[in-house]
């Protein structure tokens, strides 16, 4: 893996993911997220949009999983992942390349939006079904709990390093143009 290009794109699904079962049983979640730069133009005073660059994206098992349940067409993301370029032929005979990327972890972008996140059974033993968040979106009330530093507390939802989580799609849209 250390000769791997491992990338970072932010940017909105183009569609639906979706989410198919391969015969071995493992599934697999196909979705495209689209990125395009903005810059701001001296000229006339107003930002433009740039060429938006189209990447093909896949997540395996749970990931896959968790990513047909909590994302949806338009929804702007973070994902993390390892690039991969292949070659096949067309069925008009012509050559072609086409580069990839394999997802290890995708987000909810909270620029313009909010989230809750819902813990779910992972590999890490966790028991799934914990809510974690406010979606009222008020400030905690009460002290938070004390926990010493290497030892976070029970009710920390990243304490097992994130894994096994997924975020609600009832997100909140604060006005971004894109959505």
């Amino acid at each position: 893996m250390a000769d791997e290009t491992v990338i970072t794109i932010i940017g909105n699904l183009t569609a639906d993911p979706e989410l198919r079962t391969l015969s071995n049983g493992n599934p697999v979640a196909s979705f495209t997220i689209a990125s395009t730069p903005r810059t701001y133009n001296r000229q006339t005073q107003q930002y433009e949009d740039g060429t938006a660059l189209f990447l093909r994206c896949s997540a395996w098992n749970d990931l896959a999983r968790h990513i047909s349940q909590s994302c949806s067409k338009g929804m702007r993301v973070i994902a993390t992942g390892r690039l991969s370029q292949r070659s096949y032929q067309a069925q008009d005979g012509t050559n072609r390349t086409v580069v990839e990327m394999t997802v290890d972890e995708i987000g909810p972008s909270l620029r313009y939006a909010t989230a809750q996140v819902t813990k779910q059974g992972g590999h890490d033993g966790c028991q799934g079904g914990s809510t974690y968040g406010n979606p009222a979106g008020n400030p905690p009330v009460g002290p938070r709990p004390a926990a010493a530093p290497s030892q976070p507390p029970a009710s920390d939802p990243w304490a097992n390093g994130g894994s096994g989580y997924t975020t609600d799609t009832s997100t909140t849209d604060t006005g971004d143009p894109e959505f």
